[in-house]
């Protein structure tokens, strides 16, 4: 009996063993199966992703094909333990077309990443069947229609991100549900309808942007909850009220702009007590009063301050030299001062902020003399603007280093030549030929006398160094790439000036080399205002400026070809003749030059060679082995042989790129045309870019 129960013992044990031997095999086989199902499901889905891709242009999706494992595709990421798809990261590769429903069958999915390409379309509501999602920046891109609310299935999100396209409509209540947001961004959309109230709930919430959309009513008392916030954008709508005292407890902010909206209040006056970590407060056209609070000297880490277009008093607090890192500093267009020649005192404590660039105190109440003390400002003060006050008496001393300055004397166009001398006297920059004084008279013929007197220029005109006559014999006259560059920056900074910056917007409207002067140090100033054109805002068409007068003006071969079509004179005819003069001087060719006729200009002569045969096209005396002094023939050599060194090659991309810029302004067409601030900051690029190339140049003979 013991022997047949120890053999049913084993016969069952036998028994069981295969069994479960069985069972692990099929239970293998089965999530085998399922996996392969997944993995198919995954394919085809991505498949579909590739096939309504428009534009390739870095040929990304070349490399999504049989040949290689799809979890090896470029932007495909899987799961290690069963090769399903969890990652789609496609930032910035220049993609266009749109997101098919069936990307809701990569169930798998925890980040989608399409930033910055051009995608369009609506977005499918299939993406609410994405559960394990968990980033979705979609930012940059083209996409219309309403947010899907079926996102709100997306449990697992803790970052959307959609700014930046043309989504319409209102956010979707069923959005409440996602608990773990950390960002929420919906910024530079057409979104609509009120801020939701339910934001509040999100407690780990770090960034809410939804600047820049058509939001209204007032801003919810409920975003005081979140304790976690950081980022905080609104501006560009059109919100109304005031800021909930509790937003202003939120000790987290670092970033607060609710610029350009319609709102109004006070400022509390604890505001640098209860928001410590400020790095940005802007609160720009709105119509806030009160004073400026004393309290921001607090934050020591502030680095904007702009209430530029409001209606605050008082004066600006002379604690606030205590802001070390503030290089903003913006209260144009309010109240402030008191008509006092005393209210300008606090500009002598500012010179302890040694990181200000920008300083506005234009059209408020200030009056009296600009103090000595403002030449003690910070050296990288760019632009200062104080404009519309009652400032009289001289510029002191040492602040004609300032990038910009409005002064009194440019509120409208005069006619008359001494008001019109007096108003360009006024205007002050680095890059602007300098005005000394004005005369207007009567000879001793009986004829009237005008005459103008300016600061020498030891260098000459450009036009000399760019087309030195056959005769002389001074071959040192030959600009270097840098200093070509450099004399851009020059001329492009003081147009910036003029267009931008000056109470009244000016048009120079005839530039060319020889109205481009250089001092001793080869700083170029524009001068010759002998066409130079005020413009007036008109009151039927604000957005527009209109001419004194619109007849033909400028030198053949610089006019832009509109002002022949009678339009008006304008800034972006300055850009046009800016851009021919930079050709000319990358070029060495004038655009009056025999070979341009028929149908060949300067402007299609450098856009035909670019960027393959730029270097065929350049005035070759740029990279002369005597063109400047700290340029050694080991330098040209580097330079010039771009097959054998890699700066050679920079250097010829920061050639090609100057001469785009320059391509791009000379367009025929206005509207295609760069404007004369975004000049200045890629000219600055360039030249930032050839620095950097020439110091690592010389680093490998050191």
């Amino acid at each position: 009996m013991e022997d047949s129960r120890s053999n049913f013992r084993w016969v069952f044990i036998n028994l069981l063993h295969v069994f479960l031997i069985f069972c692990m095999n099929s239970g293998l086989e089965s999530a085998t199966a399922a996996a392969t199902r997944g993995n198919e499901t995954d394919i085809l889905a991505l498949l579909d992703f590739k096939n309504l891709i428009t534009q390739d242009p870095l040929r990304v999706m070349s490399s999504w094909n049989d040949s290689v494992h799809f979890c090896n595709w470029i932007g495909v990421s899987c799961s290690s333990s069963n090769d399903r798809v969890i990652t789609l990261n496609l930032n910035s590769k220049k993609l266009a077309g749109s997101i098919p429903p069936s990307i809701g069958n990569l169930t798998h999915l925890t980040v989608i990443n399409l930033y910055e390409n051009s995608f369009s379309g609506e977005l499918p509501q299939e993406m609410g069947r994405l559960w394990r999602l968990q980033h979705l920046n979609l930012t940059y891109n083209s996409f219309v229609g309403k947010i899907p609310s079926n996102l709100t299935h997306c449990k697992e999100l803790t970052i959307i991100g959609a700014s930046g396209n043309n989504l319409v409509g209102e956010i979707p209540e069923q959005l409440s549900s996602l608990s773990k947001l950390v960002v929420f961004a919906f910024g530079e959309n057409n979104l609509t309808g009120k801020i939701p109230t339910w934001i509040g709930n999100f407690s780990s919430l770090f960034t809410l942007s939804l600047a820049l959309n058509n939001f209204v009513g007032y801003i919810p008392n409920e975003l005081g909850r979140l304790s976690s916030l950081g980022f905080f954008q609104l501006y560009g709508n059109y919100l109304s009220g005031t800021i909930p005292s509790s937003i202003y407890n939120l000790s987290s902010i670092y970033y607060f702009s609710v610029t350009q909206n319609q709102l109004h209040g006070q400022l509390p006056q604890d505001i640098g007590l209860t928001l410590p970590k400020l790095r940005v407060f802007a609160g720009g056209v709105n119509n806030f009063t009160g004073v400026i609070p004393v309290s921001l000297s607090n934050v020591s880490g502030l680095q904007v301050l702009d209430f530029s277009q409001n209606s605050l008093t008082g004066n600006i607090p002379g604690n606030l030299k205590n802001l070390q890192s503030l290089y903003r500093l913006n209260f144009d267009e309010n109240n402030l001062g008191n008509w006092e020649i005393d209210d300008l005192n606090f500009l002598s404590y500012l010179a302890n902020c040694t990181s200000l660039e920008v300083l506005g105190l234009a059209q408020n109440h200030y009056a009296g003399e600009l103090p000595s003390s403002i030449a003690n400002l910070s050296i990288n003060l760019q632009k200062f603007t104080i404009g519309r006050n009652l400032i009289h008496g001289s510029i002191p001393v040492g602040i004609e280093n300032l990038v910009n300055l409005y002064s009194l004397g440019l509120e409208g166009a005069s006619k008359s030549f001494i008001d019109e001398c007096d108003a360009l006297r006024s205007i002050r920059h680095r890059n602007l030929l300098r005005i000394i004084t004005a005369c207007s008279t009567i000879d001793h013929q009986g004829n009237d006398f005008k005459c103008l007197v300016f600061e020498f220029m030891a260098n000459g005109s450009l036009d000399k160094w760019l087309h030195p006559r056959a005769d002389e014999q001074d071959q040192t006259k030959r600009l270097s790439f840098i200093q070509r560059l450099n004399i851009a920056i020059d001329i492009a900074s003081a147009l910036d000036y003029l267009h931008h910056y000056c109470e009244t917007p000016i048009v120079h409207c005839d530039l060319k080399p020889s109205n481009v002067l250089l001092d001793e140090d080869m700083t170029a100033q524009v001068g010759d205002f002998g066409l130079a054109t005020f413009l007036l805002e008109s009151s039927n068409y604000p957005s527009k400026s209109e001419a004194i007068s619109v007849v033909l003006k400028g030198s053949i071969g610089y006019i832009p070809p509109e002002y022949g079509l009678n339009d008006q004179v304008s800034a972006l005819g300055d850009v046009y003749s800016f851009g021919i003069l930079l050709l000319e001087m990358f070029t060495g060719r004038r655009p009056t030059d025999d070979m341009f006729k028929d149908d060949l200009s300067i402007h299609k002569f450098v856009a035909m060679a670019l960027p393959e045969h730029a270097m065929d096209v350049i005035d070759p005396t740029m990279l002369d082995e005597e063109t400047a002094d700290d340029e050694t023939n080991e330098e040209k050599a580097i330079i010039t042989n771009s097959n054998a060194q890699g700066n050679a090659s920079r250097t010829q991309e920061c050639i090609v790129s100057a001469m785009r810029i320059g391509v791009s302004c000379s367009s025929s067409s206005p509207r295609e045309r760069m404007a004369m601030s975004s000049v200045v900051n890629k000219l600055h690029d360039i030249r930032d870019s050839f620095l950097r190339s020439k110091s690592s140049r010389w680093k490998k003979y050191e």
